[in-house]
């Protein structure tokens, strides 16, 4: 084998949307970008639960567009490099993620091992999980399409699991089972829940996925041959990937090849699918509870309480999920957490923008958070990163008045370019280019107090971006 195809390429697939963890998990800032189990983001901590390893490559991610940025500023904060960042331009399950993070790794020479890692897993033990990538090395350099099972802990019914064969082979993939089921299961011995982690040479994906999903293989392939690179991202056609079957790396493959191979994973893993995992992982107390944020607890065991934005108090109840952020509270029954997708698609469906984006919202350049608003005004804090510089832009329904907070504002109004300092303000009217931009070494905080008759985002017109965005 050359130098290459012996090294473990690790694909991150960080596309999903978390709408199980709602109100922290938003289609705009999902749970993979959160920190939810300390104080890196399950991306990040994914990012680095292969260091040590030996013979691994930078990762490649495949993610959403409207996460791009985020997930390449969580990365830089690792001090690490990805190899690429592909953006899908809409959702087509991990089969075609996996397809398309392979295409680019054509391009290169030899045949390296892929390791698929999605990006919202806990892991609290990365020596273990090491060690079965370790032994799960060999048989994929043989030409298995290895899959990591995790040993149960629980009979979980909401995990698929795998029935293990002799040595590392696998006798089925079933289905999610109820609770009678999954306790036969863990009792056999002969079971492991399906960790959606696996481990493959890109040639043996290729000839799999064709044998079974041909149609998957050719759509990729030819979305693939029409993209572009766009700065520090891969964009695919748009209009040919939509085009494309919607299907699992296991439905797809998995489940149908003879040449699938299982290894087992004793490292403390979860999905972190519900808000009843994140509990079930978490750090309790002497009663049970998994507290985060400013909370005061009495007579209350076995809840998950979260508060992000003030003073919390829960008094005698017990078996409960709080989740307070600044703009929305879940209060669940335990046993009912995974109902709260129908209350975001409830969100969704009456046109609301919870579900969507937190009151913070994020941008390249750095973020915007709402303060107030009413009739014909609405008040933004505006935190500008160093460097960096909103679009050249104009807005035909609203005027916009900056106050300075802190740091060093560079303001373009139509022909004018000055700065402003702490203390300082400027009015923007209506109709009138302008740009924000931060030419300082600290983080630029600003209040914009906008008005006019529409204060919506869609209300921009952009003449000039240095992030290639369409709209902010």
């Amino acid at each position: 084998m050359t130098n290459n195809e012996s090294r473990i390429y690790p694909v991150i697939l960080s596309g999903g949307s978390g709408t199980r963890l709602w109100p922290l998990s938003r289609e705009q800032y999902p749970k993979q970008l959160l920190a939810l189990t300390g104080e890196r983001t399950l991306l990040q901590e994914t990012v680095l639960r292969l260091d040590g390893a030996e013979q691994v490559a930078n990762p490649l991610f495949v993610c959403n567009e409207e996460h791009r940025f985020l997930v390449a500023e969580q990365v830089r904060q690792l001090g690490k490099s990805p190899l690429a960042i592909m953006l899908e331009p809409t959702g087509r399950n991990t089969a075609p993620a996996l397809t398309l993070a392979a295409l680019v790794l054509k391009r290169g020479a030899g045949d390296p091992i892929l390791l698929v890692m999605p990006a919202d897993h806990n892991i609290r033990d990365s020596a273990a999980f090491r060690e079965s990538v370790k032994k799960a090395l060999p048989l994929a350099a043989k030409g298995r399409l290895v899959t990591f099972g995790v040993k149960p802990t629980a009979p979980a019914t909401g995990y698929g699991y795998i029935k293990r064969g002799k040595g590392h082979d696998v006798a089925a993939f079933v289905e999610k089972p109820d609770l009678a089921t999954a306790k036969l299961y863990v009792d056999s011995g002969e079971y492991a829940w399906n960790s959606g982690m696996f481990m493959v040479r890109l040639s043996v994906w290729f000839e799999e996925l064709k044998r079974f999903e041909p149609e998957i293989a050719r759509i990729c392939e030819a979305a693939h041959a029409k993209g572009k690179n766009d700065g520090d991202f891969f964009r695919i056609d748009k209009e040919t990937f939509a085009r494309c079957p919607s299907n699992s790396i296991d439905y797809a493959v998995m489940e149908k090849t003879d040449r699938a191979a299982v290894v087992e994973l004793d490292a403390s893993w979860s999905d972190v699918g519900a808000w009843s995992s994140l509990w079930e992982s978490g750090s309790r107390d002497v009663a049970g509870n998994v507290v985060s944020g400013d909370v005061y607890v009495h007579d209350t065991r076995d809840a998950l309480l979260i508060s992000q934005h003030r003073l919390l108090a829960v008094v005698g109840l017990d078996d409960i999920i709080v989740v307070e952020t600044p703009d929305a509270v879940l209060v669940s029954k335990k046993e009912r957490a995974q109902d709260v997708k129908e209350i975001v698609a409830r969100l969704r469906a009456e046109g609301r923008s919870e579900h969507q984006v937190h009151r913070r919202v994020y941008r390249p350049w750095g973020s915007y958070e709402g303060v107030d608003a009413g009739a014909r005004f609405q008040v933004k804090r505006l935190s500008v990163k160093p460097g960096a510089a909103l679009s050249l832009q104009l807005h035909h329904h609203r005027a916009e008045h900056w106050v300075v907070v802190q740091g060093t504002a560079r303001v373009t109004r139509g022909e004018e370019v000055f700065t402003l300092t702490e203390n300082q303000s400027t009015y923007i009217p209506v109709g009138t280019k302008h740009r924000l931009e931060n030419p300082g070494n600290i983080q630029l905080e600003i209040i914009e107090v906008q008005s006019g008759g529409y204060l919506g985002e869609d209300d921009i017109v952009r003449f000039d971006d240095v992030y290639n965005r369409h709209k902010d």
